[in-house]
């Protein structure tokens, strides 16, 4: 069995997708219904239609998912100037009704369960 080569090869875009000069006809652009004349491969009038063409085919874009947040309040410790008292996310002291100074970030002591801010395990500051 022999093989022979084809005549044009497939991979020659001028050779393949060029067609006579009389026999190319005009066709209506597929954005904008404008009619002109192929030149290869080409499928629509001008770059803006092709890019045009391209944004549609694309999906909609989905606007990003920002998550709750949570309020810098809730997670900083407060200290009562007068009595000392400590209270996570209450400005105000419950006994003495004056506004505490914020300590900074703070949670959970795992020893005693007293709140514990986050400046007092840095023993630098």
């Amino acid at each position: 069995m022999t093989v022979t080569a084809p005549t044009t090869p497939s991979r020659d875009d001028n050779a393949t997708t060029t067609a006579p000069t009389d026999s190319r006809r005009p066709v209506a652009c597929p954005v904008c219904a404008t009619p002109f004349t192929p030149v290869r491969r080409q499928a629509y009038c001008s770059a803006a239609c092709r890019k045009t063409a391209f944004r549609r085919r694309q999906p909609a874009p989905t606007p990003p998912t920002v998550p709750p947040g949570t309020r810098r309040r809730d997670v900083t410790v407060y200290e009562c100037p007068s009595c000392g008292q400590r209270q996570l996310g209450e400005q105000r002291c419950a006994d003495c009704s004056i506004f505490g100074h914020a300590l900074g970030l703070a949670g959970a002591c795992p020893h005693c369960d007293g709140l514990i801010a986050a400046a007092d395990l840095d023993p630098a500051t």
